[in-house]
């Protein structure tokens, strides 16, 4: 039996995102216990103090041309996962753990996607709602 070996590469991306996801959650807890206090200046405190990098990165970006990245970026995660189980199925020399790795980041970027669409919808409609 071989042991498992994790693709470096895919293991620093994974590390980053994850990293990305605490310092957001932290910020969203700041926020929250400021918010909750009812000290505005601290809220506002909370919002400047820490920039992330994917935010300083996105501010150049329209929000249509955000969207159409998101999806690329799910499509071709699916591409990928399509590719190592096709590969894997025909016999080519690759270990089932990242097809299965694969498939898992797809089907959760997929799920990200439908999640973020239905959001996105429900903002739209909550504005049509509304009277001027």
């Amino acid at each position: 039996m071989t042991p498992i070996q994790m693709n470096p590469m895919a293991t620093q991306g994974l590390a980053e995102m994850y990293r990305q996801q605490r310092a957001m959650m932290q910020q969203s807890q700041q926020f929250g216990q400021a918010a909750q206090a009812g000290q505005a200046g601290q809220v506002e405190k909370v919002l400047g103090a820490q920039p992330t990098q994917s935010t300083q990165a996105v501010q150049g970006v329209g929000f249509g041309d955000l969207l159409s990245k998101f999806v690329g970026e799910v499509n071709d995660k699916q591409i990928a996962s399509t590719q190592a189980v096709t590969d894997l199925l025909a016999g080519k020399d690759i270990p089932l753990h990242q097809a299965m790795i694969a498939m898992q980041e797809a089907g959760v970027a997929f799920q990200l996607m439908v999640e973020v669409r239905n959001k996105l919808l429900e903002g739209y409609q909550e504005l049509m709602r509304m009277q001027v």
